[in-house]
């Protein structure tokens, strides 16, 4: 290696060991365990118990709490916590909400589905509503300590952690289920809600956050609710913006939530889904952030997440490919290895363009309404028809179905390049100050 390639190879790592990209890997671990165990996990939990399809899938309903996350985020950025709120205000927060996180994932723990399929459902909406939170105050917090420049090289690290945090989660939920039991399992999963209390308290307040008032009267909190909409809308393009952001991951989420019963259904047992889905899964989703992160560094925000889009499109045909194939290791493998790839790619590429979004003076409810939305119509359709389409399309012409959903967001996308919009929409998160 040549001193020139070696140089270039250094500088293309080193932002990677930088405090605040480091910071985002620990904030990502704990965004991703609870989602973890209201997704994947507690649909193979629930299967594994008896329950319906039509049943297991209106429980992705709870992820519909996510969806509404923004209705509350403006309390995040306005509203002082008692007494700890000298530790200032992300901090406060992050303390807060990840106590609520442990205290509902125990809840869930302890709930038994053949008995009591209701209370199992509130104790799912439980976790969703603080994993929610949670998520509304660590991606403010991820946001106001990344740098412009650093928002691909964070939202890659910040990704790396999700997929650990989440693949954690999940295996050993898989893993232990069967040797103590899903209540212990659970609990050991809780844990994982430290690494991003523990960031918080290492680097304190964010340097970038903008403090809108410090006096918090009346108007300075009613502000706080309705200001980051008006801001948003203010802005040239900013409709066709939350029309890409609605439409751009139905097919995604549509197959993500559904996968495990397919799983089920074509006969992997939980030791194939570890290993086959969630371990390959793992390290191909982690070459694909580092793919995401090149290409976002040598073709720009634009191109390269136009080429996630239709990255993320085309992964719903295997899913198709694999039901037809049926009970095949080699074929989850491969399907698997694709599909997470993939999602690494768009996973860079999509969180640093809507992160770049937001104003810093509302980061957390604006990055709450992107987020929010980004999957809102996905799992409304999830939840409420999944089930049913599978069971009268079958899981082929299901996937195909998914993958013509991808579509339109890929269309809105290059209608908002075509019309030079993308700058024109951009938040003070993606601009030098």
């Amino acid at each position: 290696m040549t001193d020139a390639a070696a140089k270039s190879w250094l500088d293309g790592i080193r932002p990677y060991f930088e405090k605040a990209p480091i910071a985002s890997f620990f904030l990502g671990v704990s965004s991703g365990f609870p989602y973890a165990l209201i997704a994947a996990t507690l649909t193979t939990r629930l299967a594994q118990d008896g329950i319906s399809k039509r049943s297991i899938t209106a429980f992705t309903l709870a992820f519909l709490v996510y969806n509404f996350k923004f209705l509350w985020a403006w309390m995040v950025d306005g509203v002082r916590l008692p007494i700890i709120w000298r530790l200032g205000q992300r901090v406060s927060w992050m303390l807060f909400t990840g106590v609520l996180v442990i205290a509902a994932v125990a809840n869930l723990a302890f709930v038994d589905p053949t008995t009591s399929l209701i209370q199992t459902a509130y104790a799912a909406i439980l976790v969703g509503a603080a994993g929610a939170t949670f998520d509304v105050v660590i991606d403010a917090y991820r946001i106001e300590i990344l740098k412009p420049e650093q928002l691909g090289v964070g939202s890659g690290m910040t990704q790396y952690g999700w997929r650990i945090g989440s693949t954690l989660a999940a295996t050993l939920a898989l893993v232990l289920a069967s040797r103590i039991g899903w209540n212990w399992s659970y609990m050991v999963c809780a844990v994982l809600a430290f690494p991003a209390m523990i960031t918080a308290l290492w680097l304190g307040e964010p340097p970038r956050r903008q403090i809108v008032a410090q006096k918090q009267g009346m108007s300075e909190t009613i502000k706080a609710i309705y200001g980051p909409f008006v801001e948003f809308f203010s802005r040239q393009g900013a409709f066709l913006v939350l029309l890409f952001i609605l439409f751009h991951k139905i097919g995604d989420t549509l197959s993500q939530l559904t996968v495990r019963l397919l799983f089920n259904d074509l006969g992997f047992t939980n030791d194939e889904i570890a290993v086959f889905d969630v371990g390959v899964g793992f390290w191909m989703y982690l070459i694909g952030i580092f793919v995401g992160g090149a290409l976002y560094a040598k073709l720009g925000m634009k191109r390269s997440v136009m080429i996630s889009l239709v990255l993320m499109g085309i992964t719903n045909i295997n899913f198709a490919i694999l039901a037809n194939i049926g009970h095949s290791n080699s074929a989850l493998a491969a399907t698997m290895a694709f599909e997470t790839f993939a999602s690494g790619i768009g996973g860079v590429t999509v969180v640093a363009y809507f992160s770049a979004l937001t104003d810093l003076r509302f980061t957390a409810a604006q990055y709450a309404l992107i987020s929010a939305a980004s999957s809102i119509f996905g799992r409304i359709l999830t939840g409420t028809s999944a089930g049913a389409l599978v069971e009268s399309l079958g899981y082929v012409n299901f996937y195909l179905l998914t993958t013509l959903a991808a579509v339109p967001g890929i269309l809105l996308f290059w209608l908002l390049v075509r019309g030079g919009l993308i700058e024109s929409s951009m938040g003070s998160a993606g601009k030098q100050q």
